[in-house]
């Protein structure tokens, strides 16, 4: 049975939204320098557990901003987030950082973004800065979670299933 002109019509338009929206969501990303992803087995983040990035810098001129990124599920027991960094420059030397992030707001709602039980926030790690020299940089991150008077530290935190480090250029 031919299709009509209306259903003829309607695939199109289906067809061109698909087209405008993918197109969209690669022009948005023009800022992208570096941007990966690692999943964390079952969401059990272990307190040994350091993620790696391997990243290579050549520009030393424009400025850029650093982001940790992190999926995190409806497991996760805790409103906020405590990391240890660790950025090791191509000479050699090391800027470690203590961080924390708040992973929900005050009624627990978990802030981030997405539709489903996954949230993806996007952290500042380093705002504004240059990169002093080109070659390439190691990023570790692991989690540095404690329960109120416990000086051991959490041993596996659930809920976190991706951890991701993302350079964007300033423009």
């Amino acid at each position: 049975m031919p299709e009509t002109k209306t259903e003829i019509l309607k695939k199109l338009s289906s067809i061109l939204s698909v087209v405008l929206v993918t197109l969209n969501f690669l022009s948005c990303d023009k800022k992208r320098e570096y941007d990966e992803y690692k999943t964390i087995p079952n969401s059990t983040w272990h307190k040994e557990n350091e993620v790696a990035f391997t990243f290579s810098i050549t520009d030393t001129v424009q400025r850029k901003n650093v982001f940790i990124n992190l999926r995190n599920n409806k497991s996760y027991p805790f409103s906020n987030l405590f990391v240890i960094t660790e950025m090791k420059f191509p000479d050699g030397n090391k800027v470690i950082d203590t961080l924390e992030y708040d992973m929900a707001d005050v009624t627990g709602k978990f802030l981030g973004t997405g539709f489903t039980d996954i949230k993806e926030n996007k952290l500042f790690y380093k705002e504004h800065i240059l990169f002093p020299t080109s070659g390439d940089y190691s990023f570790k991150i692991r989690q540095a979670m404690r329960k109120n008077g416990d000086v051991n530290g959490v041993e596996t935190l659930d809920g976190i299933t991706d951890v991701g480090l993302r350079i964007e250029k300033i423009q």
